[in-house]
């Protein structure tokens, strides 16, 4: 297949908003890879990847061609070891600190205690034992009471420059430490409410230790931008991931109560996936107050990203036009069902997200890119386009909704725009396939048959193949092959029930339809062979969109030796808490990735779709 565009198409982005950005980087198709860092190990990781294993990465992805490496959140998170809930927009999580790399400590008397912690936290497992960051807290503390002097002249220069956050920061830790972890709204009245003669007293009492967590964040600045001088060096982009909202129990919310709305909770609104919608818990943001401080929160937590990557990733794009926030006294159980959207005015949406993508481009020198899905107001892809920021092309969702819901061809995706076959929120193309496809949610189904009047019980066996309907999804019986059997056994006319038509005409034939776009022969297949694996991978990658990213794991399941349970390898799922999320480790070091055979197959892939 030949390329859909050629480089020069590309060439208007120099004009746009974003133009500036763009004149930096190049604008021309690349190819890369998006992983979580817990997901990735190497011979030198002590219990979870740490940022020194960039270097190992950058040489993988240069090696098979690609140039791009997108991140997940690496922020401090606490430990609720939740990426997108941190306790703060600006700090790193000390976990992802390498204990042999440290700079200007004296790791000499603690080489047995590193190697102790290497033995205890073995990192070749499935899933990452995130006691590790305790167990390194510990060692770090040991290894900074060592220090003969406060600090480095570095460390005082680092502390000078990052007077926005850092203070607030490392106070926030340790008084979190003395009161046991409980959130900053459970503490002491003066202290929760920032009384200066009792913050001022707080930190005599307890310079050594507020002296520690700042040292932890120098030490990651240093190492983490040592890390991305030498994706530099390579040629190799590094793209963050910068959570939209924070957590409503971090340092950011604490030092600048008025910038939040506390009375409130984010979430998302009922949609195909959620029916009663999402309740995320962080706090909106009270925009009129920080747009009197010139947008200095904004501003000051992408310049310090800047640091560290080329391109980021605005978590939640529709959130900067508006955000569905839920009353923080409405039941749990209700998720997001009775919230609102702020502002409630559609006609200042659009005023709003151009207001505040002006100040994060005008701020710094790194490309926006937006996570531009869900429910998308209209006014977002203008501003996309006006921007020229590339939004989220998704495989399975670039289809032609409403019409005959084919998959489009890869001239159809945007060209201002990011393709990739799954998301960290999503199933990975196995379990996609396996699971999801040709199915629709079984929740959302019950719920829209209660609206209507309908017996879920008595309609689901007409409909649904009890063989094939597992985790949450049901599978259409194979004889239901025209509308008229639909209708027929829900008992209502066609306007009556949309909602089950649109979802029938989209998932009955879904399997089919990408199959046939993926240019395969035969009837579509039960279990996704790699034979797929490597059709989707090249035919998203022909994509007109400037970047082609995929998860780490979609890339390695074109080794079947690798492949794992699809659903249990999940990095996350959505609306969901506990063990599963959050920890998976991909099946190969970063040793073996270096070694691996279908390297070159890889490379030619890239090269084939001129991403080279």
């Amino acid at each position: 297949m030949k390329e859909t565009v050629t480089q020069d198409e590309y060439q208007s982005f120099l004009e746009m908003k974003a133009g500036r950005q763009w004149k930096r980087i190049g604008t021309r198709r690349r190819a890369g890879i998006a992983t979580p860092l817990f997901s990735v190990y190497s011979a030198e990781s002590v219990g979870i990847g740490e940022l020194p294993d960039l270097k190992p990465l950058v040489d993988w992805t240069r090696s098979v061609g690609m140039s791009l490496i997108q991140l997940l959140p690496l922020n401090d998170v606490g430990f609720d070891f939740r990426p997108y809930d941190a306790q703060s927009n600006f700090a790193l999580d000390p976990m992802y600190l390498s204990l042999g790399q440290l700079t200007g400590a004296e790791i000499g008397p603690f080489r047995k205690n590193i190697e102790a912690l290497r033995k205890l936290f073995p990192i070749n497992k499935e899933i990452v034992d995130y006691g590790i960051k305790q167990a390194k807290l510990e060692l770090l503390a040991g290894i900074f009471l060592k220090q003969k002097t406060p600090g480095p002249a570095a460390f005082k220069k680092f502390k000078q420059q990052n007077l926005f956050w850092l203070g607030d920061y490392s106070l926030f830790k340790v008084i979190k430490e003395k009161y046991g972890q409980s959130s900053w709204e459970e503490w002491p009245a003066d202290l929760k409410g920032r009384d200066p003669a009792a913050l001022s007293r707080f930190e005599k009492e307890n310079r050594g230790r507020i002296d520690f967590y700042a040292w932890l964040q120098w030490q990651l600045f240093e190492q983490f931008r040592d890390a991305k001088a030498y994706a530099a060096s390579k040629a190799v982009l590094l793209m963050g991931d910068i959570p939209f909202l924070v957590s409503r129990d971090s340092a950011d919310v604490w030092a600048h109560q008025d910038y939040f709305k506390l009375h409130l909770a984010a979430g998302a609104p009922p949609d195909l996936y959620f029916w009663k919608g999402q309740r995320w818990g962080m706090p909106p943001y009270h925009w009129e107050n920080i747009a009197r401080n010139h947008y200095d929160y904004v501003t000051e937590k992408l310049r310090y990203a800047e640091n560290f990557y080329d391109l980021y990733r605005i978590d939640h794009f529709v959130g900067l036009f508006r955000l569905w926030t839920i009353p923080v006294n409405d039941s749990p159980e209700n998720a997001g069902l009775n919230g609102v959207f702020d502002p409630r005015d559609e006609s200042v949406w659009e005023h709003h997200g151009r207001t505040l993508l002006t100040v994060m481009v005008e701020s710094n020198g790194m490309l926006p890119c937006a996570e531009d899905l869900g429910m998308v107001p209209p006014c977002s892809y203008r501003l996309l386009e006006e921007f020229a920021a590339p939004g989220m092309d998704v495989q399975r969702w670039v289809r032609d909704w409403g019409k005959t819901y084919d998959f489009k061809s890869p001239a159809g995706y945007r060209k201002n725009s990011i393709a990739v076959i799954s998301t960290h929120d999503m199933h990975f193309l196995r379990g996609w396939w396996e699971f999801e496809a040709g199915t629709v949610d079984e929740g959302l189904f019950r719920r829209q048959c209660e609206l209507k009047g309908i017996d879920f019980g008595k309609v689901k066996g007409e409909l649904f193949d009890p063989k094939k309907s597992r985790e949450g999804r049901l599978r259409w019986r194979r004889d239901l092959d025209d509308e008229g059997k639909l209708l027929s056994a829900l008992g209502k006319r066609p306007d009556e029930i949309y909602e089950f038509l649109d979802a029938y005409r989209a998932s009955f034939t879904e399997r089919e339809k990408f199959w046939n776009y993926l240019g395969l022969s035969g009837k579509p297949e039960e279990k996704c062979s790699v034979e797929l694996i490597r059709a989707a991978l090249g035919r998203i990658h022909q994509s007109a969109s400037i970047f082609s990213i995929q998860l780490l794991q979609d890339w390695l399941a074109l080794d079947s030796s690798l492949n794992r349970d699809p659903v249990a390898s999940r990095i996350n799922f959505p609306g969901t808490t506990g063990d599963k999320n959050w920890r998976r480790v991909v099946p190969l070091s970063l040793e073996a990735m270096k070694g691996w055979e279908l390297n070159k197959a890889l490379k030619s892939m890239n090269k084939a779709a001129g991403r080279i």
